[in-house]
């Protein structure tokens, strides 16, 4: 047989349901405060990771201008060597040249006339410097200048002496010589140089001398 409710349980079952109602609420306000603690949290970790990225951003243009900045600096360094290199080359022709009259004629060898920087240019395009040409009636001595000589300087030397008439055709009627000079030449190098039958000129102290023996006779071209 059924059993009646009373007023008692029907107070329970209200009990009991809103006590059930006041669980839920309380476990939902937990899951939405730990909701919005993640929320809270993420948009942090973005705010953090967006604030490194413009810092690393800063600091990529930071070391881009600094990259500019020392390329700008060797290319300013790159330019000044040159053009302390050409002064150089300039101060060891203007060392040699004047002395040529001097050290030529003590291998009787008369110097009528030295020029500096002789330029011609082939018909075939091909181009020819000589850095100091010494001439008389009958010779023509070419001096190669380098501040420190090395041994294909020679070699370039002798390629252009040999080449020389090609270039100069007016010289036709005179005995090519051939030197090479250099503040710095090494020992080896100016066996080379001689052996070829090139006059050597080196640096000694505050002026330059030949550096052939007695001896020595150059080749002619």
């Amino acid at each position: 047989m059924s059993h009646a409710a009373t007023l008692d349980d029907i107070f329970k079952l209200f009990q009991e349901t809103r006590q059930m109602f006041r669980e839920s609420e309380e476990k939902s306000a937990r899951e939405w405060q730990e909701i919005r603690r993640q929320t809270l949290e993420t948009d942090r970790l973005m705010k953090e990771t967006d604030r490194k990225m413009q810092e690393t951003d800063r600091k990529m243009q930071e070391t881009d201008r600094k990259m500019q900045e020392t390329d700008r600096i060797v290319k300013e360094v790159s330019r000044q060597i040159g053009q302390l290199g050409g002064r150089w080359g300039e101060f060891v022709e203007g060392l040699v040249a004047p002395a040529c009259e001097t050290l030529f004629a003590e291998r009787g060898i008369p110097v009528h006339a030295v020029t500096r920087r002789m330029k011609a240019k082939h018909p075939d395009g091909r181009l020819m410097e000589i850095d100091i040409l010494v001439e008389n009636t009958d010779e023509i001595m070419l001096v190669e200048v380098k501040s420190e000589l090395k041994e294909s300087d020679v070699r370039d030397h002798l390629n252009r002496l040999a080449q020389f008439k090609e270039f100069f055709p007016y010289f036709e009627g005179k005995r090519i010589m051939g030197a090479v000079a250099g503040i710095v030449v090494e020992e080896n190098v100016a066996r080379f140089a001689s052996n070829q039958g090139l006059f050597v000129i080196a640096q000694s102290g505050d002026c330059v001398h030949l550096v052939n023996g007695e001896g020595f006779t150059p080749c002619t071209w």
